[in-house]
């Protein structure tokens, strides 16, 4: 293709600046996959983020911050010293490798399991989640509260917290709410099995460092 500007023969794309129709992609990448597999996400270059896939849905989140972090140590202390006298299951916190299907991988930041299938020490193994807890960051926010959170619903989870630090509020979810309870002063959690339930005053739990 040829063309005249100001008296010049112009051949081809050799003025691209003035035909972006010539411009053309030289050096391909390869596409990111629209559908990934939890052996892919397990397959990803450790980068600093936590990974996770729900329903083939990647989600990318970057090292949170120090009070999310402050949050999840009170909570996990808290917890650890309930399940030491009422032992019935066993807390762990992120990073894990909890998968009910090919295209589901999650991290829950705390959670507790029932102590058969934690002694096996096998994240395969680990599938029964009696306790869920996600501290949201401003990068988690969306997936913690809708597709992580449909997804623990669907797997039955009998009780997930989404625990907002900002806000010092609690959302309290079960498999069966369309909407979550906002508990602003304590939480409570009966498992079965336990002589008494566990109760966490928020007051201490966001109380400054």
């Amino acid at each position: 293709m040829s063309f005249r500007v100001a008296g010049r023969l112009i051949v081809g794309c050799a003025r691209r600046a003035l035909h972006p129709r010539c411009r053309r992609v030289h050096h391909m990448r390869m596409a990111a996959p629209l559908y990934y597999s939890a052996a892919m996400v397990r397959a990803l270059p450790d980068d600093g983020n936590r990974h996770e896939v729900v329903h083939g849905e990647l989600l990318v989140t970057p090292a949170p911050r120090a009070w999310h972090q402050e949050i999840v140590l009170r909570l996990v202390e808290a917890l650890r010293a309930y399940l030491r006298e009422e032992t019935v299951g066993h807390l762990f916190a992120s990073p894990a490798d909890i998968s009910w299907a090919p295209d589901t991988l999650v991290q829950p930041d705390v959670f507790v399991v029932p102590l058969a299938e934690a002694r096996t020490l096998d994240w395969r193994q680990v599938r029964t989640l009696l306790l869920v807890v996600e501290v949201l960051s401003p990068s988690s926010a969306r997936a913690d509260r809708f597709t992580k959170r449909r997804r623990y619903q669907e797997a039955g989870v009998p009780l997930y917290w989404v625990v907002d630090g900002d806000a010092r509020t609690v959302e309290v979810w079960t498999p069966t709410t369309e909407f979550p309870h906002i508990e602003r002063e304590r939480l409570h959690w009966s498992p079965a099995g336990a002589a008494r339930p566990f109760t966490l005053e928020l007051e201490g739990l966001f109380r400054p460092i």
